[in-house]
């Protein structure tokens, strides 16, 4: 395999509480050295006035493959991976039909091997079909790969079946991802209150992800398992997690870019590139939310990048598709929520984003120390640019922030040693 020299940018690496200008030297796939003078590459890069960073990793993503590949494959998903600086993601199982047998691991993995761009990783379904009945092959799967179980999409509602699931990860040391959403308590589009009251529009109550999280860590104060909150969005339920860890508990949890930077105020226009689950609340869910990344309560990063035909997305704001993408803007939406504010810097944000997310599913990723893996970010902090949904290599176009100007860009994406993008 070639050499890459990437030259005259300042290396932050969280891993190693490194922060210093310098070159890093790719050889073979690995980091071989970081320093100055470091001798000759086929290739260089000119990282001047940018970091260079571990490569970002996302710990939640819908791929859409196998299943309605019209809105996302796991090839153009990894091609937008990259874009956005992601070197390794982990898909979530709600695929058609969904992940929950070694077959279907066994394909992801097969697929991105094919494709050669992202790292993409897949998590095995907690029951079968998604259904909340009966507990899928969680042994096989994880012997197959499986770097964690999910639901995603619908919480587990059977106490009994979410006890087994614990009890079963616990068993393999695995991670159970849970969309904590107690079902009796759904069914609308948005959040329950008073946006939702003057829009004349049924509201997902924020007691619906409180009371699953609760009951969820309940159950595992005797088994003990790690648990992750996925996309974590309102002020009691950071406050959950927060009591959890000073018990001593094994959870851990993500928030997404938008619950940081949107609340149902969004909604007021009916366009559903806002209609997302969970929804977006309250400003005070907001704060919370920022407030629990400030103090270490929410562990990671995550995007939900979750594709739509336009088709889909174009129906009413009710029976639209809940989710939205957000890949190739998910860094620069972090800057303006995290860094801009003052609330963290560049190091914790990088952190957030790579070696926390890569800790939670034990991916031996997240570094730049000589020897690991050479995927590697190289992010320009002061680019000024405007989200294009259009340029995206997504095959969907579902964003939000479709037009916002915002600061902060990856201008290269290195896996294992390859550049797989690079900013024209």
């Amino acid at each position: 395999m070639s050499s890459i020299l990437i030259q005259n940018g300042t290396i932050l690496d969280p891993s190693q509480k490194l922060e210093r200008k310098g070159d890093l030297l790719v050889r073979n796939g690995k980091v071989a050295a970081s320093g100055n003078n470091l001798g000759k590459a086929d290739q260089v890069i000119d990282a001047r006035g940018c970091f260079v960073t571990p490569g970002l990793i996302d710990i939640h993503v819908h791929f859409r493959e196998p299943g309605d590949e019209e809105e996302e494959t796991i090839a153009s998903g990894a091609a937008s991976a990259v874009a956005g600086g992601f070197t390794s993601v982990c898909c979530m199982p709600n695929t058609k039909p969904a992940l929950d047998n070694e077959a279907q691991i066994e394909f992801v993995f097969q697929e991105s091997e094919r494709v050669g761009l992202a790292n993409v990783y897949p998590i095995g379904a907690i029951t079968k079909s998604r259904a909340g009945k009966e507990l899928a092959e969680i042994g096989s799967m994880h012997r197959r790969g499986a770097v964690a179980f999910s639901d995603d999409g619908v919480g587990v509602a059977d106490a009994s079946v979410m006890r087994k699931a614990l009890q079963y990860s616990k068993m393999f040391d695995t991670v159970l991802m849970q969309h904590c959403e107690e079902p009796t308590l759904s069914g609308g589009p948005m959040h329950a209150g008073l946006m939702s009251t003057t829009l004349g529009m049924p509201g997902v109550a924020a007691e619906a992800e409180q009371l699953m999280i609760a009951r969820d860590l309940l159950l595992n104060r005797t088994i003990g398992c790690r648990y992750h909150v996925q996309h974590i969005s309102t002020a009691w339920s950071v406050e959950l997690v927060r009591r959890a860890k000073r018990d001593g508990q094994a959870v851990t949890c993500e928030v997404a870019p938008h619950h940081l930077l949107l609340t149902d105020e969004s909604c007021r226009g009916y366009d559903t590139n806002f209609k997302m689950n969970p929804p977006l609340r309250s400003a005070a869910d907001v704060a919370a939310c920022i407030e629990g990344v400030k103090d270490g309560t929410i562990d990671c990063l995550a995007t939900d990048h979750a594709p739509h035909l336009a088709e889909e997305k174009e129906l009413e704001f009710q029976n639209a598709p809940f989710g939205i993408i957000g890949l190739e803007c998910a860094l620069p939406l972090y800057v303006k929520a995290l860094i801009e504010p003052g609330h963290i810097d560049w190091m914790r944000l990088i952190e957030l984003m790579t070696s926390a997310s890569a800790a939670i599913v034990k991916l031996n990723k997240g570094t730049l120390r000589e020897g690991a893996d050479a995927d590697v970010t190289i992010i320009d902090p002061q680019r000024r640019w405007t989200i294009d949904a259009e340029q995206f290599a997504s095959k969907s176009r579902n964003c939000p922030f479709n037009g916002r100007e915002v600061t902060g860009r990856p201008i290269a994406t290195i896996v294992g040693g390859a550049v797989k993008w690079r900013l024209q």
